[in-house]
């Protein structure tokens, strides 16, 4: 099971995530971020491969889409907060788009 992230390592992390865009999700230990795509074809691409290496790291994303907009938060529930999947799986997700 993944282990939560120490205070150092989210402190780390987030910084770098915020930049890309991510932001921590208020009221719980998840990080949040929405991207917008020229259209649904191009939203449901990014939502496929993610999936795919979601799948690969057996982490999975909270997510919903609309129209060209996919809305992602990440968290590890068996870890009851953030941990490396999440900083992984958010990495990957923005190297898709």
């Amino acid at each position: 099971m993944a282990e939560k992230l120490t205070e150092a390592e989210r402190a780390e992390h987030l910084a770098v995530l915020e930049k890309a865009g991510w932001s921590l999700d208020t009221g719980r230990d998840a990080i949040t971020k929405d991207y917008t795509f020229k259209n649904f074809v191009r939203a449901f691409s990014f939502m496929s491969g993610a999936a795919l290496h979601a799948e690969k790291l057996n982490h999975h994303p909270e997510w919903s889409n609309v129209y060209n907009r996919v809305t992602v938060t990440l968290t590890t529930h068996d870890a009851g907060g953030l941990t490396d999947l999440d900083i992984t799986l958010a990495k990957r997700m923005d190297a898709l788009a």
